[in-house]
């Protein structure tokens, strides 16, 4: 299999990037979750689904693997990762693609879509568009009644509890889940800087919410999500009414549905696969 690895600059950053597969087959670029995470539990847990497809995936900028950039606001915000998507795909000539993200990485994929007519559609695993909605699941994790302000709703809740015990309990349904993950993690020996996560605060992400963005799409976009991912579920319904999307909730699946539950999430997962693929073998339009 053809597997292509290293950094490619896009702009201020430069980006760690496995560009994997058949170059003629249909491109997908894949955005992990965040802000600040990376590529590699994605890859070992979607690679097996994607024969046949041109796969790249990298670590968006000062994540990951990625080359660390200062933690300057300036330089994180969901613009300069819609610009470093299409800077990516326009350096490795990528003409047209559709958009595999999961989390944080579905706003971006949705901002991709409203700018660029080739990105020819997506699939959005679990994803995070509202983040007041989603502090409000932190401070529920925490024990506490939300608040009004989000950031207030962060704050008290992370004064009760270390941000990875609150996400840990609406990610994962159950311990073989966690724990499945955090080998996979930790297996990786990926040591990301923290510059991403606090930029993003300092900008505000928790007061973003991307709802009335979404907005009936002519290209194909589909909807994966656990119905026990209590930081997705059940605000992904409404993302896929308003995206007037497809969405399979996979029973007692959690963040990462392809651990926990297998069987279910390759056969939702071929079924988006095959309604993007028409798409991206179709003629190019304007």
């Amino acid at each position: 299999m053809r597997e292509e690895i290293g950094y490619v600059p896009v702009g201020e950053a430069e980006l760690y990037v496995e560009d994997v597969g058949p170059v003629e087959g249909p491109a997908l670029l894949v955005l992990h979750g965040g802000p600040g995470g990376n590529a590699y539990v994605l890859r070992e847990g979607l690679q097996d689904y994607l024969e046949g497809f041109r796969v790249v995936y990298f670590d968006q900028r000062g994540s990951g693997r990625s080359l660390e950039l200062p933690q300057d606001p300036r330089l994180f915000t969901v613009d300069a990762l819609v610009e470093d998507t299409l800077l990516l795909a326009e350096a490795l000539g990528i003409e047209r693609f559709g958009l595999l993200a999961h989390g944080f990485g579905a706003v971006v994929a949705l901002e991709v879509l409203r700018r660029f007519p080739q990105a020819e559609g997506a699939i959005l695993l679990a994803p995070w568009v509202n983040f007041p909605w989603l502090a409000a699941r932190l401070a529920e994790a925490a024990g506490l009644a939300p608040l009004p302000d989000p950031e207030e709703n962060l704050k008290e809740a992370l004064k009760r509890e270390e941000p990875k015990a609150l996400f840990d309990r609406l990610m994962f349904p159950t311990p073989r889940g966690r724990m499945a993950y955090e080998w996979l993690a930790e297996g990786a020996g990926i040591l990301g800087s923290d510059a991403p996560g606090l930029a993003f605060l300092r900008n505000g992400l928790w007061r973003l919410d991307y709802t009335p963005y979404l907005t009936p799409e002519r290209r194909p976009l589909y909807v994966l999500v656990g119905e026990r991912d209590g930081t997705s579920y059940p605000y992904a319904e409404e993302v896929a009414s308003r995206l007037r999307a497809p969405i399979r909730v996979l029973p007692e699946a959690g963040h990462y549905p392809w651990i926990d539950a297998p069987e279910a999430f390759e056969e939702a997962f071929k079924e988006a696969l095959a309604a993007l693929v028409p798409a991206l073998r179709g003629p190019l339009v304007d």
